[in-house]
């Protein structure tokens, strides 16, 4: 696999009224980073990014703790070099589908912290409008066409897109996120089929934590490697270390690289672990303790700093000025939050029936 090339950088400026001066970039400024090491401005990119994933859920469990977040709430720590690893090969063109477990793939496509945090407090300025909450983010403008509550129910959404792209001769591709659990529906099999069939630009995209919600992938799937499973649709398909955030970026730009020249549906399993329960909700007792802390041993964001360091590209002190920025943004998406209106009561109808069944 060759190095990436060509990524883009997002700016995500906050855009509701701000508690406090809100942080003008999401990436650190070329003055910030040592000139003489080429190369370290993208690592520090994707690092930032799973850092403002990583704070941004660590600080979603203090407000649900606090009963500010309310409602079903799941959580992706762990799993932070899946999102934005994907999320680098694509561009703004194309088209992103994602689950119930989405706050890592909005942030990673660059949807404003600010924006998510205020959809998880239900407010006005959320990018659903407050209407979504945690698990249905969305937001048409930069092609993120939301999460999913139902298990495998972005797939066939995902393979509609991608036909209107096909029939349109557009080369964009579409990006599906799903889990091992979603391998088991009939959704998953209907869409690999037809995708291959009809030489979809669909970028499907297994996370495999092990688990659907609490049942291990050995308990549901009698043959576990899911790459192997779907490459028997025709598509090509390979299996990825998850928890590496630069082997999962190569992996998906050449997939995606792929499937704009024309090769059809590709089909990446990305080996990763959640590090909390499947839902706040849920006391994880199916899973060994130990068997966590081995996964925590590969947390990609510690993964990523060691080798920053080992090479000699950034010491502690300027890891530590990314972790400030980073807060610094998260607490500045929780003020702006937390001053952000409540939708009236008179607009509950709003975008639920026609004007004219609405009830005067």
């Amino acid at each position: 696999m060759s190095p990436a090339r060509g990524t883009r950088t997002r700016k995500t400026s906050a855009t509701s009224k701000p508690a406090k001066k809100a942080p003008t970039s999401k990436h650190s400024t070329a003055s910030e980073l040592p000139a003489d090491r080429p190369g370290i401005e993208h690592k520090v990119n994707l690092l930032e990014a799973m850092l403002r994933i990583r704070r941004f859920e660590e600080r979603c469990v203090e407000l649900y703790s606090a009963a500010k977040i309310r409602g079903f709430v799941h959580l992706y720590i762990g799993e932070e070099a899946v999102a934005v690893g994907v999320n680098e090969a694509l561009t703004s063109e194309d088209a992103v589908v994602s689950t119930y477990r989405e706050h890592g793939h909005a942030l990673a496509r660059g949807i404003p912290a600010e924006a998510v945090m205020a959809e998880m407090y239900g407010r006005t300025t959320g990018c659903s409008g407050g209407r979504g909450g945690s698990m249905h983010l969305f937001d048409a403008s930069r092609r993120f066409y939301g999460g999913n509550a139902i298990v495998a129910g972005g797939l066939p959404l995902a393979a509609g897109l991608a036909l209107a792209d096909r029939m349109r001769a557009q080369r964009r591709v579409t990006c599906c996120f799903f889990g091992d659990g979603a391998f088991a529906e009939g959704e998953f099999h209907e869409t690999a089929n037809l995708a291959a069939l009809w030489n979809l630009p669909l970028l499907l995209v297994c996370e495999n934590n092990l688990y659907a919600m609490g049942t291990a992938i050995e308990r549901h799937e009698a043959q576990t490697d899911l790459a192997m499973r779907a490459a028997s649709y025709g598509m090509v398909a390979w299996a990825v270390d998850g928890m590496d955030v630069e082997a999962v970026e190569q992996a998906a730009r050449r997939a995606a690289e792929a499937i704009r020249a024309g090769a059809g549906p590709h089909f990446l399993e990305l080996r990763t672990y959640r590090f909390r329960a499947h839902s706040m909700y849920d006391p994880d007792r199916y899973r060994d303790k130990a068997e966590i802390e081995r996964w925590k041993g590969r947390d990609p964001i510690t993964r990523l700093m060691d080798r920053i360091r080992e090479g000699g590209e950034l010491g502690d002190k300027e890891l530590a000025a990314i972790e400030r920025r980073v807060t610094d943004e998260i607490d500045h998406a929780v003020a702006a939050a937390e001053e952000a209106p409540e939708e009236p009561v008179e607009d509950l109808l709003r975008h639920v029936t026609s004007a004219s069944a609405e009830v005067s």
